[in-house]
């Protein structure tokens, strides 16, 4: 059998609270394959052997989303990315979407995987970097460590790229929630233009939810709202009221989301809905914005998670 494109996979299952959950994590980009409670996939999966399609599951760091041109500039030196995404000649998703991880720890429904950033061109930075994967009851929470292992600060944002599902429900018969007050607003190449705008009376409000197949989708919000635990949630909703949902911690402070109706899977093509926890926006490294400076020996905890919830 040839060798999967995203390495090794590690199963993790548990039984916790009378749920039975299951995960699937892939060696390469650390990335979240699969994810079941009580046989109800809420993660859509894609054909065993086949790279992910539209960038699913991925871990990013350190930058979610584009850098225009792959092109910023630190203390006024000009850095140069690697253009990644030739399309829209920009820098996508960071620097370890081709990268092994390694195990660092493991339980049968956990898993800590670590990678290292060395300084390169265009990002002269070294960071040590880990994801935990930590089942729960009603799905799975994602914990990031991100340490500057470097003599220098290093500008970081993280984000990650799950595509959504609730069980067997077509996903245009899903309605999307998106609690976020402001809208940013892109170029033709997705980089932002600096402007935010209110969602209220918008096609882009979705704080009440709408009906997945009536729109479609490569944008991100801002000003998430925060519930009274802390952090926020978004998710979609099936016409009997369950969910699946999406929690972010407070350190992040955007969601994108991406809808295709080209998402394969091996029961066809079917319509999937990506929502990506970001804690900066696209082009964070020119703009600034949401940009975490780690200082040498500073570390930055962060995490998110999707569960399953039944009225």
């Amino acid at each position: 059998m040839a060798p999967s494109p995203m390495g090794e996979f590690f199963d993790l299952k548990a039984t916790i609270g009378g749920r039975h959950q299951h995960a699937v994590v892939t060696e390469i980009a650390a990335s979240l394959r699969s994810l079941s409670v009580d046989g109800v996939d809420l993660i859509e999966e894609y054909p065993p052997g086949a790279r992910p399609p539209f960038c699913a599951g991925w871990v990013l760091v350190p930058w979610p989303n584009r850098v225009a041109d792959g092109l910023w500039s630190y203390e006024g030196v000009p850095q140069q990315l690697e253009i990644t995404e030739p399309g829209g000649s920009n820098a996508l998703h960071g620097l370890l979407t081709e990268s092994p991880y390694r195990v660092a720890a493991r339980t049968p429904g956990a898993i800590t995987l670590a990678a290292r950033i060395r300084a390169q061109t265009g990002y002269p930075f070294d960071l040590e970097t880990s994801v935990h994967y930590e089942l729960t009851a009603d799905g799975i929470r994602v914990s990031h460590t991100i340490r500057n292992a470097g003599a220098r600060s290093a500008p970081v944002g993280v984000g990650a790229h799950p595509f959504l599902r609730l069980g067997s429900v077509p996903s245009e018969n899903l309605s999307l929630c998106i609690d976020a007050d402001t809208h940013i607003e892109i170029d033709d190449r997705l980089i932002p233009t600096g402007i935010t705008t209110e969602v209220t009376g918008t096609r882009h409000d979705f704080r009440s939810g709408q009906l997945l197949r009536d729109v479609a989708l490569d944008d991100a919000w801002a000003d998430v709202r925060s519930s009274g635990s802390g952090g926020s949630t978004h998710f979609l909703e099936a016409p009997d009221g369950s969910q699946v949902r999406l929690h972010m911690d407070d350190s992040f402070r955007y969601l994108q989301a991406f809808t295709t109706r080209q998402f394969p899977t091996e029961r066809g093509m079917v319509t999937a809905v990506a929502l990506e926890p970001m804690t900066a926006p696209a082009n964070a490294l020119n703009s600034g914005e949401g940009l975490r400076w780690l200082q040498p020996a500073e570390e930055w905890h962060l995490s998110w998670g999707i569960d399953h919830w039944r009225p």
